[in-house]
């Protein structure tokens, strides 16, 4: 099948792509598909620029181009040649990209890919789509406004891709979604939550070997129900990713989040009192209204939590968010150091916590050049006999070295 596929932005744009990619065969012979993102204004540009340059390279190929980008600026994108624009909202449905074909102004007669080039790693994990959009109001967020409202997906399609993951070789699985937390199925008049998906699978799939959350709102009552499964089953990986945005609570509020920074540093005792769980967040810096006092509150609340990762970025303004319309805005050159704090910060808590597990015995996903995945989400060097790829196996930490553990087979 001749059609390569490029995705900007989040893991589910990237999953979105290989399904779509799948079905375009049915349509056409030969083509580039091109998913965009929108979360900030630099990923919209790196989406734009990527799609002109693909254009100037193939000038005898069909482009289609969907996503949160080109939902967003569909004008700019459609002026593009030979680029067939399909919205977020129809991107599922290759009807779409079969009426959007027929109705563009170009004919190619024998498309020819000249010159493309797939940076996309090869993963290995598998990650599945639980459910799409949201349903919150959060004052910065575009993604809401360009996915709409929550869908959650049957439990049967969701059964079938872990299945199907377990049947091509993976055998981690990360659960994916706009807004996992609000996973939300009636099985007969009884609310099926993201617990008892999980729950579901691990008991349905015993070849599953690990289970992870792609990320989770700290606000949903599922986080502790999530913990305790963590508890019960040594399959389900012990690591979690909190939407956190920030710690300070007058910043939260700000945004429109529907958590505090009591209940960040609640959710890391309550689960960390009789079970090692660690976690990572997203933070955004320079937040319209955050201050030196504020921003040294999400500070401290990072170090009372001891996040092992932190994915901290500088506030960009969206068209259409309220974020983007409020007064106090923040200078971007100030957005950005706080950032460097914040990754140094978390770079420490993750030094302190690597030391702690030596000695220990875990589960590792062996990736590539046997280096694996822990638990923690941690990179290890599995020293001695070369691994396959996939594999999952027991690995005894023996050392740290240039911020990855080194291990053997236990």
């Amino acid at each position: 099948m001749n059609i390569k596929t490029l995705s900007f932005g989040c893991r589910l744009n990237a999953l979105e792509s290989e399904k779509i990619a799948s079905k375009l065969n049915t349509i056409v012979d030969t083509a580039i598909f091109v998913n965009t993102c929108a979360v900030t204004a630099e990923a919209e540009r790196q989406s734009a620029q990527a799609v002109r340059k693909i254009a100037r390279e193939n000038p005898n190929v069909v482009i289609f181009v969907t996503g949160c980008g080109a939902t967003r600026n569909s004008e700019l994108f459609s002026s593009i040649p030979h680029v067939v624009v399909v919205d977020n909202f129809k991107k599922m449905n290759i009807k779409a990209y079969a009426e959007a074909l027929s109705e563009a102004n170009f004919d190619i007669k024998h498309p020819e890919i000249t010159c493309f080039k797939n940076t996309e790693s090869t993963l290995s994990k598998q990650f599945v789509q639980v459910q799409n959009g949201c349903n919150h109001d959060c004052t910065y967020c575009v993604t809401r406004l360009l996915r709409g409202k929550s869908v959650s997906f049957p439990y049967e399609e969701i059964l079938a891709d872990v299945k199907e993951a377990i049947k091509n070789g993976f055998y981690e699985v990360v659960l994916t979604g706009v807004d996992t937390a609000s996973y939300l199925r009636n099985d007969n008049g009884t609310p099926f939550l993201l617990s008892d998906l999980c729950e579901n699978l691990l008991k349905d799939v015993p070849e599953l070997k690990h289970l992870r959350l792609s990320s989770i709102d700290p606000a949903s009552p599922e986080v502790p129900k999530i913990i305790d499964l963590m508890k019960k089953d040594k399959r389900f990986m012990p690591h979690l990713h909190l939407s956190m945005q920030s710690g300070s609570d007058e910043i939260l509020k700000s945004m429109r989040r529907r958590h505090d920074s009591k209940k960040l540093c609640e959710i890391v005792k309550d689960a960390n009192r009789d079970f090692q769980t660690s976690f990572s967040a997203d933070i955004i810096c320079g937040f319209p209204g955050e201050t030196e006092e504020l921003f040294e509150e999400t500070v401290d609340v990072i170090k009372k939590m001891g996040l092992v990762h932190v994915h901290a970025f500088p506030f960009s303004a969206r068209p259409d968010t309220e974020a983007a319309l409020m007064t106090n805005q923040v200078d971007r050159s100030i957005a950005k150091k706080r950032v460097k704090i914040i990754n140094k910060l978390a770079e420490n808590n993750r030094k302190e916590f690597m030391q702690n597990q030596i000695g220990k015995v875990v589960s590792v996903l062996v990736e590539q050049n046997n280096i694996g995945r822990t638990p923690d989400d941690i990179d290890i060097k599995i020293v001695g006999e070369n691994l396959p790829n996939r594999m999952i196996c027991d690995v005894k930490i023996k050392d740290i070295s240039d911020g990855i553990f080194v291990g053997e087979l236990a």
